[in-house]
């Protein structure tokens, strides 16, 4: 029998309640015990875990209420019985993209003129055109901001973000074909804690910008275009039209979260680009005629979301999530298929490195989790990108208890966890790009759904809806402004934008509304006259250098010698001997030290401090770099 027949055979035995779609009833079921049993598993988890029972405190409440927060959203669709939870296709709104221009006196598809409409409504659809191209320059403007904050950043040779010269060091091993994850107890004390997806893509760079912080920049500035460039078109797949697609691509470089980490030498947004790639290609996975292939490129870009970074597990249990909501069968099919081959994937790289791939990705990675950090980084996302968290929350409600499920609604659901990751030592603002990008396609869907409803239901007010919606974009990148406020073009917009000599960071011209941030601003001369003498120092000594940024020794022609923040995190979690390091460091085998924040484990700065003593502070980049040199009394083994 043809293996095709017996593939055949096998899916028809399934139980027709394993391949129909899960209902909207099944799925309020499901939340509702769900968000139950998470808060009884709380409950007999603290009575049972180590230690006394301490109570309820404000945490688990927290958490309490949230549980059943989610069981309370679950009821209502009880009621909704054998609707299906997910929608089976990708709708479109095409009205919209006739309502787009003044269609007043064309024939409709029936064939009887339209009534001519009265002046009040053509003037009120002038005034909405006014505002929406108002609401295009506006937008554009902060593109340019970004495109001048990146031209910036690629002058600069040294890092502007922590970790991004290590970034830059995985591709060069990884060009030389060596893995960077290593035994971080033995000389160079070094190790990586990212997948290789994003240093693998920097390799292809090398050839026009040779190994340098400039290649990984440009990189993630393509990347990043790219990103906004998909949330376009993911707009304008279902509602139609330019004006709707064109803003949500120019909303994405306008985030103040994603221009300060777009341009740099970091993997993040690598990561959210195929995050965003694979959930384009699942939402028309029932295409009849692509959806195989669909299905396949999503979940091809999933894998790759994965490899760039961790955190793609929150984008993954959405995609997978969307897919068993549509057909169990296919879901459980698609979920052993992708694991077997990311976990081979897994199994040959923690093999090819002696099981230092876990160690250090996986191990390393469970950090102390602050939670003021946490509110403080959320208040930020919700008050940065308030309207469209509000208008993505509303579309959500809309598909959850009115429509259907899609895997957009799905994905700013999960990518809601990305964030809360954010609360760990070491994470970002960047944890919450994702959300970000989800929140912008599902506003543009909210709002391509309105101009559809009013255009076929409620033609009469085409004109309020026509200056309402660019007001709204107007008030959004009102919350969203950044830009330097100095020099002879920024100097004089600031002035007017009510910003001239504000800054939020050191003393850099260079004002944010999310507050306080050490990204974002642009470099002074004095900030290259810094890089210069630490340079100086570098170049002066035959030895290794042991340094906390290794631009500054990879510039030198010296070997890079450890990785801070790993090493720290090894250490926390018990799993790095740093004695060999230590004995390095007693016995002065390093010319000199250079250090900014001093990420290393305290056995370490303890010996740096008992060997080494201060030549200067050098600053630069609103930091005091800390140059030391041997003390001359260097121990014997």
């Amino acid at each position: 029998m043809p293996s095709g027949t017996i593939c055949t055979n096998f899916y028809r035995n399934w139980p027709s309640s394993v391949t129909r779609a899960i209902t909207k009833k099944q799925l309020g079921l499901f939340i509702i015990l769900a968000g139950l049993g998470a808060d009884v598993v709380l409950l007999i988890g603290g009575r049972l875990g180590a230690g006394a029972w301490a109570g309820i405190g404000p945490v688990e409440r927290g958490l309490l209420l949230t549980g059943l927060g989610c069981a309370l959203l679950g009821v209502p669709l009880l009621r909704l019985g054998d609707a299906p939870a997910a929608t089976d296709f990708e709708p479109r709104y095409r009205a919209v993209a006739r309502s787009e221009t003044d269609h007043s006196e064309e024939k409709p598809e029936t064939g009887h003129s339209r009534e001519k409409p009265e002046t009040g409504h053509k003037a009120r659809l002038w005034i909405g055109r006014a505002l929406a191209l108002l609401a295009l320059l506006a937008f554009l403007a902060y593109l340019g901001v970004y495109v001048a904050y990146a031209i910036e950043l690629f002058r600069w040779p040294y890092d502007y973000d922590q970790g991004e010269s290590f970034e830059l060091y995985d591709a060069v091993l990884h060009s030389q074909g060596e893995w960077p994850y290593r035994n971080s107890s033995v000389y160079p004390f070094y190790s990586s804690n990212y997948p290789p997806v994003f240093h693998i893509l920097n390799i292809t760079l090398f050839p026009f910008f040779g190994k340098t912080l400039l290649s990984g920049r440009v990189l993630s500035f393509i990347i990043t275009l790219l990103t906004a460039l998909m949330l376009g078109l993911t707009v304008r797949r279902r509602t139609g039209g330019l004006f709707l697609p064109l803003m949500a691509g120019l909303a994405y470089t306008a985030s103040n979260f994603v221009y300060h980490v777009g341009p740099l030498c970091r993997q993040h947004l690598t990561m959210v680009f195929f995050e965003t790639l694979s959930v384009f290609f699942i939402a028309d996975a029932e295409n009849p005629r692509y959806g195989k292939r669909n299905l396949v490129l999503g979940l091809a870009c999933l894998f790759l979301a994965g490899y760039a970074k961790q955190l793609a597990v929150f984008t993954a249990a959405a995609v997978f999530g969307y897919l068993l909501l549509r057909n169990p069968r296919r879901a459980l099919v698609s979920v052993v298929l992708f694991g077997a081959l990311f976990g081979l994937a897994f199994w040959g790289i923690n093999r090819a490195t002696d099981g230092h791939w876990w160690i250090n990705t996986i191990s390393a990675n469970v950090n102390e989790f602050i939670f003021p950090q946490l509110i403080g980084l959320a208040r930020t996302w919700f008050r940065v990108h308030i309207l469209f968290i509000l208008l993505a929350v509303g579309m959500a409600l809309y598909e959850t208890y009115v429509g259907a499920l899609s895997v957009y609604t799905l994905w700013f659901t999960f990518a809601l966890g990305t964030g809360i990751m954010s609360g760990k030592w070491g994470a970002g603002e960047a944890y919450w790009v994702t959300s970000v990008a989800a929140a912008i396609v599902l506003a543009g869907f909210a709002l391509g759904k309105l101009r559809d409803y009013i255009t076929q239901q409620r033609p009469q007010w085409q004109g309020y809806l026509a200056i309402c919606i660019p007001l709204l974009f107007l008030a959004q990148a009102t919350r969203m402004l950044h830009l330097p406020t100095a020099g002879p073009f920024w100097g004089p917009l600031a002035r007017i934008l009510g910003v001239a000599g504000q800054s939020v960071y050191a003393d850099y011209p260079y004002y944010d509304s999310a507050g306080y941030t050490q990204v974002g601003h642009f470099m002074l001369p004095r900030d290259y006259e810094g890089g210069a003498r630490i340079m100086g120092y570098v170049r002066g000594t035959e030895l290794p250098v042991f340094s906390e940024e290794a631009a500054f020794t990879m510039l030198a022609g010296k070997p890079v010698v450890t990785n801070p923040t790993q090493l720290l995190n090894l250490y926390n979690n018990g799993l790095l001997d740093t004695r060999e390091l230590e004995a390095m460091i007693r016995r002065e085998a390093f010319g000199m030290v250079i250090m900014r924040a001093q990420f290393y484990p305290p056995p370490v700065l303890a010996a740096i401090g008992q060997h080494y003593g201060l030549v200067e502070h050098i600053p630069m980049n609103g930091f005091n770099y800390i140059v030391m040199q041997p003390l001359g009394r260097p121990e014997t083994p």
